[in-house]
Parts: C-alpha cells; structure tokens; sequence
C-alpha cells in the first residue's frame, strides 16, 4: 500500500485539463504536477530527459493513452504506478466517423485501446466522460492513499455537483446561437458541441500537426462564400495562416478557441473558469 499523498507522494499529469480535473479532486490533500505545461500541445510533441527524470520520480502518474500522448507509450507500458485514462471500463468516448461534418453523440468505449485515433480523446470537454473520468481518479487516489479516502469522496460529489450548475449556466448561454453555424482549425471540441447542440459545419483537420488538403479547403470556401458559416475559430497553440487566408475576402469572423485552457491559471475552480471561457469564446463570435 502506498503511504499517504500528504506525507509527501507526488501527482504527475499530462496536460492542463487534466490537472485541473485531479486538483479539484485532490483539494486539501495535495497539488498535482503536469508535464505539458503553458501553449505546448501533446500533438507531435518530443520528450526530454528532464520529462524522463520527472515521470521516473512521480508517485501516480495521469495520462490519457496513446491516442492523446504517443510520445508516452513506451516508456509507460511497463509502469504500475500509472493511471491510463482511456483504459477505463465503459468510458462514453465519441468515434471519429470519416467525412463527418456534424456530431452526433457518444459511444460506448470498452476499456481497452482501439486502432490509434479512432475515439476521440478530448473527453474533458464533455460532461458524461469528464465525471466517468473523475470518478476513476477519485477512486484511484482512495486506494493509493485510504487516509484521505473520505476527502476524496467528498471531493468528487463536490465535483459533481459543480459541474451541474455550470453547465446549466453554458447551456443558456449559448442557447442563442447554437443555430449559428461555424468552422474549427482542429476538430477538438465534439464533445462540447454534442452537450449543447452546438452548429458544428466542419473543420480544417482532425490532426493539427497536418495540413489540410485542397479539396477540404476548397469545400470549407464554398461554403464561406455562400455565408453559411459565421465563425472560423483558430487555436493559440498553432498559427494557422490557412485560417486567415481563406476567410479573406468574405463577411466570416475569426475567432480563437482554446481546448487546454492554456492562459488559465490552475486553482481551485480553474476547470469551471475553462469550461466558462470556452463558452464565451463561442458566444463571443457567433453573436457577432
């Protein structure tokens, strides 16, 4: 049995979301550590030796899976302090269907890793895989840590509770212009257009470290020329000149949507302050 995280055990997570969901989780027990840190994005990203050093010395670490952070893969196949987000039984992932253009919900996701990039792993940006996700860490840290088990439980419930009320603030917030159609640099952010009907017509390219072809583009113009888009939303994480070059010429807005919260500060709340923010980067440029 693992001593308790209080007495000095370290948490180590990949990327921001997720630290964010494990501080809400681990409040007033310990602060989890993350590997990814500022606008660096686990897409197509190169580990250092300091990483090596850092993930050697963590306690637990916190990872999505392969499709998320390959870079990761070997040197965490034989670890058993390591907590495989995308592992866990009956996690309700949405599937990349190719060609798609709307989303249309979650399926169910067995617990074991399917073909890479096949689900999509952005699960923080959804309510139902979000609280399946952090009630898998939740137990996780009672039983590496059963001292604090009680506050872990209660931290949860309070987790939960919290993200109830939230999303009930986002989905009256973007209730008016869920009819608004838009386009994405980064298809990232299904899960949240699934939770409040978002008008999702298509995106640039699923894998942002890849340019997208000619004929995605030229369909993309198409339909800007004909003004049935509103927004094309960027990322900070990736300057994509693409963007601005085919939005030049019509009436659409640019806007810029950020799917690791990467100007957030990590604190209590910080989950909700991302969840809050994205909500008004959406509003912000479809009520234009």
């Amino acid at each position: 049995m693992i001593p308790s995280l209080a007495l000095g055990k370290s948490i180590l997570t990949t990327i921001k979301p997720i630290q964010m969901i494990v501080l809400e989780l681990t409040d007033g027990v310990a602060k989890p550590d993350v590997l990814l840190s500022g606008k660096t994005s686990p897409h197509g990203y190169a580990l250092r030796p300091s990483d090596i050093k850092r993930i050697q010395d963590t306690d637990l670490m916190i990872w999505y899976g392969r499709d998320l952070e390959p870079f990761l893969e070997k040197l965490l196949e034989n670890k058993t302090n390591v907590l495989t987000l995308s592992k866990i039984p009956e996690l309700k992932l949405k599937k990349y269907h190719r060609h798609e253009h709307h989303h249309h919900g979650y399926e169910e996701h067995h617990g074991h890793e399917h073909h890479h990039g096949s689900y999509d792993p952005h699960f923080w940006l959804g309510k139902e895989p979000t609280i399946q996700v952090a009630r898998a860490i939740a137990d996780k840290l009672r039983e590496i840590d059963p001292k604090n088990k009680a506050k872990y439980e209660a931290n949860f419930l309070s987790f939960s509770k919290q993200f109830k009320k939230v999303s009930k603030i986002i989905g009256n917030q973007l209730n008016s212009i869920k009819d608004k159609g838009y386009y994405v640099f980064h298809d990232a952010y299904s899960y949240f257009e699934i939770d409040y009907s978002l008008n999702h017509l298509g995106h640039f390219t699923v894998e942002p470290t890849r340019k997208p072809g000619a004929r995605t583009l030229s369909l993309i113009h198409a339909d800007l020329v004909k003004n049935k888009a509103v927004c094309v939303f960027s990322e900070p994480q990736f300057v994509p000149d693409v963007v601005y070059s085919i939005t030049r010429g019509t009436n659409v807005n640019i806007g810029v949507l950020d799917p690791i919260g990467s100007n957030i500060n990590v604190e209590k709340g910080s989950y909700f302050v991302f969840l809050k923010s994205l909500a008004h980067s959406f509003s912000n440029c479809l009520s234009k």
